[in-house]
């Protein structure tokens, strides 16, 4: 504890805190919070859920779980000598690997003995009197804490279908970010898929190629791309690692922070043929490039738009046998790039199996779950195992699912009714020394950079408090406003907030969110930084501190 901190406890009797700050949440984010923050010299707590570390990378382990984006790009680059150890061994590497990676970082940083495992947050409430907030676990006990850093992620809310009968299946049954740790074999299995987003086709692909038969209950199709994931060699590793240094320059350049860089030209500056070349080296390249590496104007312009979802709708013709599911497969409610994009290793040919049927949803809705399987609006199936690949309540949803209640007993819930309101992505009006890292607002992309960006900009903040005995950090109404004005003039134009998505707020299985909201900031990650950076280096004066 440093001086000041005594000073201010001796001063302060009845601020007898537990810890300088609680961070919610052992992924990615708090892990890295964790590290920051100790060297604050402050009194940390990490309360987590789960029996390890981890977080996205600990609850998905479904068949199939990897990352969509490039290995290297993804984990941390804080610490050139993490960099220097670790080997990733493949581009886009699987999830027993990644949690492999988690583990080590924990290990070496000594980050466990700072977290309490199998510790479910239920509620935050903050008291007015002594600048602090009173976190409960479920097992009831109380902790009271200076600072609450939310590190609980925005997609780590699992949601189930909105039909009646899921606890009457008599068979085993899983949401994909809540499968068994123990292994799950399909052999000579009948098997139902509920849902083809990201994970949705992750799985699909995978369970395929040892089931008995394969039922994919489809809502609404996504356009998917090849991943062409490949192995690293020792050799290739250490080329990757002299080239970290400019990897993530570059990652701070572009868009959203992956290795791709938006191409200058526009879709229809190039001849049909030049186009036509373009996107076929695309398809063929590795990862998001052909969603993030494309033609400047793929994702604000409707007829280039067009042209290139075309393109993609005739890869899967090509891939699909059967021209009717084909069809299926191929979307007709949003153009390509405008939700993100699933990548795959085979996920079109599968339904060229005899053993795997697709099914449309949208014309025989799902009734209800039977004890034997489930019911449409046209027959009866019968399963042995049932997988919900039904994502997530994203971005507010794992806020919603705990009692975070602010000044004078305000609660977060309400403060959203109308939508997210922050500033920054990180701080919310009236919850004071809370702080979001993926809040909502926040510049998305290739995740892990984000995460590192927001911890940093955190630990800047409270570090600025903390040289000047300050307690008491608090957006204002005019700093989230023009925030929010920020956010929304960098989502004008883009046909992605056109869209029903989770990145638009909507998610058909969760009450009262059919409705598209201002729910991401859109723009360019350099732009967000920018726009960051400027409140730091000004002194924080959009922010009340006392």
């Amino acid at each position: 504890m440093s001086a000041l901190h005594e000073e201010q406890a001796s001063e302060n009797p009845e601020d007898d805190l537990d810890f300088d700050a609680t961070i919610v949440g052992a992924g990615i984010s708090g892990l890295y919070q964790l590290h920051l923050l100790r060297k604050l010299g402050m009194r940390v707590r990490v309360f987590e859920s789960g029996t390890g570390v981890g977080g996205t990378w600990y609850w998905n382990r479904y068949p199939g779980a990897r990352f969509d984006s490039e290995s290297y790009s993804y984990g941390y680059s804080f610490s050139q000598e993490l960099l220097d150890e670790w080997d990733w061994t493949e581009h886009f590497a699987p999830q027993p690997e990644t949690l492999r990676y988690l583990n080590y970082v924990a290990d070496k940083f000594d980050l466990r003995r700072d977290i309490r495992f199998s510790s479910r947050v239920t509620a935050t409430h903050y008291d007015d009197a002594t600048s602090s907030w009173n976190v409960t676990l479920e097992d009831g006990s109380r902790h009271r804490t200076r600072f609450l850093v939310m590190a609980i992620g925005p997609l780590s809310m699992p949601t189930m279908p909105r039909v009646p009968g899921i606890e009457d299946f008599e068979g085993p049954s899983f949401h994909t970010a809540r499968w068994p740790h123990e292994p799950v074999s399909f052999e000579g299995k009948r098997v139902a898929v509920i849902g083809t987003g990201a994970t949705g086709v992750q799985t699909i692909q995978e369970v395929a190629k040892t089931v008995g038969h394969l039922t994919v209950f489809q809502r609404r199709p996504n356009w998917c791309t090849p991943l062409h994931n490949r192995p690293i060699d020792k050799a290739e590793m250490q080329k990757i690692r002299e080239g970290y240094p400019e990897l993530f320059k570059r990652c701070r350049e572009t868009y959203a922070c992956f290795v791709h860089t938006i191409d200058p030209r526009g879709t229809f500056e190039v001849t049909p043929e030049e186009r036509r070349a373009f996107w076929e080296k695309l398809y063929a390249s590795p990862g998001f490039g052909i969603w993030q590496g494309n033609f400047r104007d793929i994702l604000v312009d409707r007829d280039a738009n067009r042209e290139l979802s075309d393109f993609v709708a005739e890869k899967i013709r090509e891939r699909v046998k059967d021209p009717k599911t084909a069809a299926m497969l191929i979307p007709d409610d949003h153009g390509f790039g405008t939700r993100r994009v699933p990548q795959e290793s085979g996920y079109y040919e599968v339904y060229n199996q005899p053993n795997v049927e697709l099914v449309s949803i949208l014309d025989t809705p799902i009734e209800r779950i039977t004890p034997k399987g489930l019911r449409t609006s046209e027959k009866d199936y019968e399963f042995d195992i049932i997988i919900y690949a039904t994502g997530f309540d994203a971005i507010t949803g794992s806020f919603d699912h705990i009692d975070i209640r602010g000044s004078k007993g305000l609660p977060l819930k309400q403060k959203w009714s109308g939508g997210p309101q922050t500033f920054v992505g990180v701080m919310v009006e009236d919850f004071p020394n809370m702080f979001m890292v993926m809040g909502p607002h926040t510049a998305l992309g290739n995740i892990p950079r984000s995460i590192e960006y927001n911890v940093e900009w955190i630990n800047r903040l409270i570090g600025f408090m903390r040289e000047r005995g300050l307690t008491h950090a608090d957006a204002t109404a005019k700093s989230m406003a023009d925030w929010t004005g920020f956010v929304r003039e960098k989502a004008e134009g883009l046909l992605s907030n056109e869209i029903d998505s989770w990145m638009t707020g909507v998610n058909q299985n969760v009450e009262g969110k059919q409705t598209r909201i201002l729910a991401r900031y859109s723009g360019s990650a350099p732009d967000y930084r920018k726009r960051c950076d400027a409140v730091a280096e000004g002194g924080f004066r959009e922010l009340t501190l006392s």
